[in-house]
């Protein structure tokens, strides 16, 4: 009676564990999907900064994996894509102006 308990208590816990796995699949699966349609995930944080004179798009990669990234701007041309390291920043620089800033998309 005792082996089974313990072999009934070991299928549980195998069972929750991998219920956990599931869990957390579609969260990659989401982030894999957001890169292929150009969308950078949500491990990356853009923002901009506004001088007198330019303005800087920015996309730090927070990601466990280096990703090819560039700024995205409004009215006019986009910034390079570049590979970005986890624990890097992107960064594009623009004249002010019309220009607005997009985000960053993956490239």
């Amino acid at each position: 009676m005792t082996t089974i308990r313990k072999s009934l208590a070991v299928l549980t816990a195998v069972g929750a564990a991998s219920l956990g796995l599931l869990a957390t699949a579609p969260a990659q699966a989401n982030a894999d999907a957001a890169t292929a349609s150009g969308r950078v995930p949500s491990c990356v944080r853009v923002w901009q900064a506004t001088g007198t004179i330019k303005k800087t798009g920015y996309a730090y990669n927070g990601c466990g994996r280096q990703m090819n990234m560039k700024i995205v701007w409004a009215h006019g041309a986009d910034g390079p894509c570049d590979t970005v390291y986890p624990g890097a920043t992107l960064r594009h620089r623009v004249p002010r102006g019309i220009r607005t800033f997009d985000g960053a998309k993956t490239c």
